[in-house]
């Protein structure tokens, strides 16, 4: 009898397996035939829990008034026959009302038996034990939470997929929008602005950004022709395209991206602007296709390779990097190859690291301690120069920081490659770290060497440690101690910029030489061509017609051994002149209940007391100066006036200020006969305020 059971059991079993396969196939079957009915009215065909109107819904139940009728996208075990008014309170609420909405249709929530839940431990795995979930309409996937089917679709609709993947009519071409910067047109996918979440990501905030890498690429260009380019994340190309559309035979450029949609954007486009094409997906050459006109003769090579594969395998002369985020993982790979006295250029966008809102990532990625300051941005400037100057040095090549700017949306480095171990050493050492001062925002960089200093705070200018209690200062970096511009290769950005009618770089480059030199802007003036000599005595050179005889950088691939050697001796004259490192926000040290004088004219007090001085392109309110901190406090309450709600003449009232400050000065230098004097004096001053009710300017004076 035990063996006849089990034999019993054993067909039984086998007779359930036969008709779940035989169930399965019918299904597939009938899914299979469901795809290939599908008409362009796809969205109803998908699945009926995907409706337009609630009333749509009620007639795949057929409510009658006299009849039960089951619910059409529940179980029967878990929703009974009901009549009509039930069931329509049942659709109404637990199914339409949490509907997720997608172009006039809702995709209602289903407890058919579609999305089999995951046995729980007990091991209780009923084919009738189903969980609710949503249908998609437009990859028919199925997705138990709400929100989670609402950040579905938005995934679909920022990819551009509108149309159902399964419908075997040809899905009409996506809509392209065309942008037009610089004469250069570019296609671009109605979410272009969504980075991340499309194959075309274009920024047209980036626009200053990319008119500067171009003027940087145009000066290397002037130096020796034709250049390598490459534009290792291209996107939609509008780089590239750029760079070959105003330079033409100057360059040869080269756009990569790992995206296969991307590339075949960047080729679109490269048609539309009339330009020949070099597809290269692999090591070797590729084949090459001609655009729509044949009126620019020049040729962009569009690869589609990892960007540290393609740099480990080719040489450049220019590269630019503009990853989403940060570039540090690929500065190895752009320093292996790039040529000597070549220019590698990187954008940063991971600002939220860099500016300190995020500290613990920028200790990860750059290995770097940071606090929030009030010279935020250039202490960012300097982590990313800090960066690249590690990553060069590894490869036995040592940097000269060309243009180092930190603005809203980015942090754009740009650095010519000097090759050689001894260049190397010469920038490592410039690596250093800095002594930061929390309460009144003194910094002053470590001094040199190894031994251990017994009092770093002693270093310090200010007495903060001293006369506060605890500690008050803290170690940032390591950070990058030199220069951050130079002074000729601005302004031969500047002549380009000009030259090309690049109007919103300008400004921003002659803010940037004024800063290079320390300077005002009124002491800016145009270089001519018979200024080159001077020019020259500081290493660099202004792009003129004239000019090619006297550069050091010839118009060839390469120069001559004794000339390369020379080029950076020629060079090294830039740094006696460096401008002071950070700058004073003159917000930040204002004094309560004084009124400060305009931010030109306190450059020119400062600078009448024998200080540079200029101001900053990375903080409008910025003053870069030599002065200390207590000079500077100094120079701004002798030239604040107080706040008078009385309508008082400004004349004696800056007089009577200006003793005042010049009171306080003298008893802190311990003269107390001038500081009596001067009492005398004001309020000799005061009275002659309370006669004279109009006083002649020069009273005032």
């Amino acid at each position: 009898k035990g063996k006849s059971n089990n034999l019993d059991a054993k067909v039984t079993e086998t007779e359930l397996e036969t008709e779940e396969k035989s169930m399965e196939e019918e299904s597939t079957r009938e899914s299979d035939s469901s795809i290939l009915d599908v008409s362009s009215d796809y969205p109803r065909e998908k699945h009926i829990s995907i409706q337009r109107h609630l009333a749509d819904l009620e007639k795949l139940a057929d409510l009658k008034e006299d009849e039960r009728k089951p619910c059409p996208l529940c179980p029967e075990e878990k929703f009974k026959a009901c009549y009509s008014h039930k069931l329509h309170r049942h659709l109404q609420n637990l199914h339409w009302k949490v509907s997720v909405e997608f172009e006039g249709y809702r995709m209602c929530i289903c407890h058919l038996p579609c999305h089999p839940v995951k046995p729980n431990l007990v091991g209780d795995q009923t084919l009738s034990k189903m969980g609710a979930h949503y249908h998609c309409i437009i990859c028919s996937a199925t997705i138990t939470r709400r929100t989670d089917m609402i950040g579905h679709i938005n995934r679909h609709v920022n990819k551009g997929e509108t149309e159902s993947r399964f419908v075997t009519v040809p899905v009409p071409k996506l809509s392209r929008e065309v942008l037009k910067e610089s004469a250069t047109d570019v296609q671009v996918l109605p979410n272009y602005s969504t980075p991340q979440k499309t194959d075309s990501y274009f920024n047209p905030k980036m626009k200053l950004n990319r008119q500067l890498i171009f003027c940087a690429l145009a000066v290397l260009a002037g130096e020796r022709k034709p250049i390598e380019c490459l534009d290792a994340f291209g996107a939609t190309g509008i780089m590239g395209l750029q760079w070959a559309k105003h330079l033409q035979s100057s360059v040869k450029v080269t756009i990569n991206d790992c995206n296969e949609n991307s590339v075949t954007m960047i080729q679109e486009n490269c048609h539309l602007n009339k330009m020949k094409v070099k597809l290269n997906t692999k090591e070797e050459d590729g084949d090459e296709t001609m655009g729509d006109g044949e009126e620019n003769t020049d040729t962009i090579e569009v690869t589609k390779m990892d960007a540290n594969v393609i740099m480990h395998l080719r040489s450049f002369d220019f590269i630019h990097l503009d990853p989403f985020g940060t570039s540090v993982n690929y500065l190895d790979s752009a320093f292996r190859n790039v040529r000597n006295l070549g220019i590698v250029s990187l954008t940063s966008t991971d600002i939220s690291s860099l500016y300190a809102k995020a500290q613990h990532v920028a200790l990860r990625h750059y290995g770097c301690n940071i606090v929030r300051t009030e010279y935020y941005r250039e202490l960012a400037a300097r982590i990313v120069i800090a960066a690249v100057t590690r990553a060069a040095a590894r490869c036995n090549k040592g940097v000269e920081v060309l243009l180092a700017v930190a603005l809203e949306h980015f942090v754009l480095v740009v650095v010519r490659v000097l090759r050689g171990p001894t260049p190397a050493d010469d920038s490592a050492k410039k690596i250093r770290y800095l002594i930061h001062c929390q309460w009144c925002e003194e910094r002053i960089f470590q001094k040199e060497g190894n031994m251990v200093e017994e009092n770093p705070y002693q270093q310090l200018p200010c007495d903060c440690h001293g006369s506060m209690p605890g500690k008050t200062a803290v170690v940032l970096g390591p950070l990058w101690s030199g220069a951050l511009f130079n002074t000729g290769f601005l302004r031969r950005m500047l002549f380009e910029a000009a030259h090309y009618g690049l109007d919103e770089a300008q400004p921003l480059l002659k803010t940037l030489v004024c800063e290079a030199e320390c300077t005002t802007l009124k002491h800016l003036t145009t270089q001519s061509p018979c200024d080159e000599n001077k020019q020259e005595e500081c290493g660099v050179y202004i792009k003129t017609p004239n000019a090619s005889d006297e550069s050091p950088l010839v118009h060839g691939k390469r120069k001559s051994e004794e000339v390369m050697r020379n080029a950076p001796k020629r060079q090294k004259p830039e740094g006696s002149a460096e401008h002071p490192a950070f700058y004073y926000n003159i917000h930040r040290h204002s004094i309560k209940g004084m009124n400060m004088p305009k931010l030109n004219k306190f450059l020119n007090y400062l600078s009448e007391a024998g200080y540079r001085v200029s101001r900053t392109h990375f903080d409008p309110m910025g003053v870069r100066t030599n002065a200390p901190l207590a000079q500077f406090k100094t120079v701004l309450m002798k030239y604040s006036t107080p706040t008078y709600t009385g309508g008082q003449a400004e004349g004696p009232v800056h007089l009577a200020e200006g003793v005042l400050a010049e009171q306080v000065q003298a008893a802190a230098d311990g003269k107390e006969e001038d500081a009596e004097f001067l009492e005398d004096e004001k309020s000799g001053v005061a009275d002659a305020m309370f006669t004279a009710d109009h006083p002649t300017p020069c009273a005032a004076e």
